[in-house]
């Protein structure tokens, strides 16, 4: 026991430190003063970099917390016309990187795209609205669209084990129905909603490709040049611990609320969905649909109709390359990222409170930006590789170890869920079988545990695939993956060349969600 003890504590430990390294590289970064450079960021960048934050903050929180909430509230608890087909589709804009949904959307919209040139054919006069969707309204509108699912997901599964029991309680007592829901099942689903809000917002922090797109001036943006520009990576490891400074600020505030609800017992769903009927009905499929032609089948139609004439270049140079690395590091860092899982949730499960809150510090790297990841990174490994005279500061480590901590939770959340049902009589009766540990774990454990490991995967490799700022600033040379490529061409405002490599990219990042959308209805299924 005590060898197992030592052995969970050798496993935890490397993973603790990966997460603190580019907490420590940004600590140490304040060492070295680069005035000049911050007499120009403090007067001239610093204060508009705050002030778009918090908009951010403000503007897309309410967003994604008004249509995740009331999307959920329809979609858990309510009876119309179309609620199961809409249902998973209200999922899908998770396939869609930010980025991709800002250049559609910009270049629909642009002076030259359809909207405007056929509203001038029409009426011969500019659309003032759709001039003005470009920075902030441009990107406020696209982070909304792309991050309200977070809410939707987990306030939906809050509202459907508890909400709706709730609600009939207060409605057998006399309520109104609006009442009702702000006073009873509105709070029951807090501690979801502010879990999915805070993922939301720390995305919306963390944005570098649809920020970039517009224009729109922000701290990972402000990181990127201030390293590539000004070619001062101290400079830009500085800026990026104020950017830290805003998602520690969320992560304390939602530790705080899920610290108020933990009294709160999951329920199960009990009595009989509310059956909208005439106008309300007709209104709540309407919504549904909107918002999914905005989010889902407007996009992916406008790529389809910019991809199609190009569709044969899938097999010409460089796409073949494009897809392979992206596959590759997807594949790779999936792997890598289920196996820190895999050895996180070894060495926490069913241990005491101290070791779990431990494993709750070594995912937090979830947390940290991808900019803000990729120059602590850049920053270590060159110290590295001056103490020891090595080249890893140029190589595929450095970004394998920022896929390692940036989605770790990714996969240990799959993990842990899977692990928790699993019930330790199974291990107890093949311990007192005397079978060894190794035999155990590989045909009792392992094969319990592979639909968490699948969902892991699966969910990894999208991840992966999607994110563009570490991959864009650490990746070496002649490792451009489908994201890089979108940004090199959005960059010079090449849509129509773009559409293809997203195209690609959002069929990569469909296929899980799609799996994870069939396997939950599986289970309502089998539960019904």
């Amino acid at each position: 026991m005590r060898s197992w003890r030592l052995t969970r504590h050798v496993l935890l430990w490397p993973l603790l430190l990966l997460v603190a390294l580019p907490l420590v590289m940004l600590l140490l970064a304040w060492l070295q003063p680069q005035a000049d450079v911050w007499a120009h960021i403090k007067d001239y960048l610093l204060p508009r970099l705050v002030g778009h934050s918090l908009v951010m903050l403000v503007v897309v929180g309410l967003g994604v917390a008004i249509i995740g909430v009331s999307m959920a509230w329809l979609s858990a608890c309510c009876e119309y016309p179309f609620r199961k087909i809409l249902d998973p589709l209200l999922v899908l804009p998770l396939a869609f990187p930010t980025y991709v949904l800002a250049f559609i959307y910009l270049g629909v919209w642009d002076f030259s795209g359809p909207i405007q040139t056929q509203w001038r054919a029409w009426f011969d006069s500019d659309p003032w609205l759709f001039q003005s969707l470009s920075q902030p309204a441009g990107v406020l509108f696209i982070l909304v669209l792309a991050f309200y699912p977070y809410v939707y997901l987990l306030a939906r599964a809050s509202f459907a084990s508890g909400g709706l029991a709730a609600f009939e309680a207060g409605r057998s007592l006399g309520v109104g129905p609006v009442r009702t829901f702000f006073r009873v099942s509105l709070p029951i689903a807090r501690p979801a909603i502010v879990a999915g809000l805070t993922l939301a917002m720390m995305e919306t922090l963390a944005d570098f490709g649809a920020v970039s797109i517009f224009g729109f001036d922000t701290f990972t943006t402000a990181i990127y040049r201030t390293w590539f520009g000004l070619f001062n990576l101290t400079a830009a490891v500085q800026l990026a611990s104020i950017l830290m400074l805003f998602v520690l600020a969320l992560i304390l505030a939602e530790r705080f609320s899920r610290s108020e609800g933990a009294g709160e017992s999951e329920r199960r769903p009990t009595g009989h969905r509310i059956q909208l009927r005439g106008a309300l009905a007709s209104m709540a499929s309407l919504a549904q649909l909107a918002l999914v032609c905005l989010a889902v089948v407007m996009p992916l139609a406008q790529l389809m109709v910019w991809a199609w004439p190009s569709l044969a270049d899938l097999s010409m140079r460089p796409m073949p390359g494009l897809i392979g690395n992206t596959l590759l590091l997807g594949f790779g860092g999936a792997l890598l990222v289920v196996l820190g899982g895999v050895v996180l949730l070894a060495a926490t499960h069913k241990i005491r409170q101290r070791s779990q809150f431990l494993a709750e510090v070594a995912a937090l790297g979830y947390a940290i930006p991808g900019t803000v990841l990729a120059v602590a990174i850049m920053l270590a490994f060159i110290r590295v590789d001056q103490w020891l005279g090595t080249a890893l500061a140029g190589g595929l480590l450095a970004l394998l170890l920022a896929y390692l901590i940036r989605f770790l939770r990714v996969a240990w959340g799959p993990l842990e869920s899977v692990a928790g049902r699993i019930r330790p009589e199974y291990t107890e009766v093949a311990r007192s079988l005397g079978v060894a540990r190794w035999y155990t774990i590989l045909r009792i454990n392992v094969p319990l545990l592979w639909p968490g490991l699948v969902t892991a995967f699966l969910l990894a490799v999208v991840e992966i695939a999607k994110e563009m700022p570490a991959t864009l600033m650490l990746r070496p040379f002649g490792w451009d993956t489908l994201a890089v490529r979108i940004y090199e061409l959005t960059a010079e405002g090449q849509w129509e060349m773009a559409a293809l490599p997203a195209l690609v990219l959002v069929m990569i990042g469909a296929l899980p969600v799609i799996f994870l959308i069939r396997r939950a209805s599986s289970l309502v299924g089998n539960n019904q």
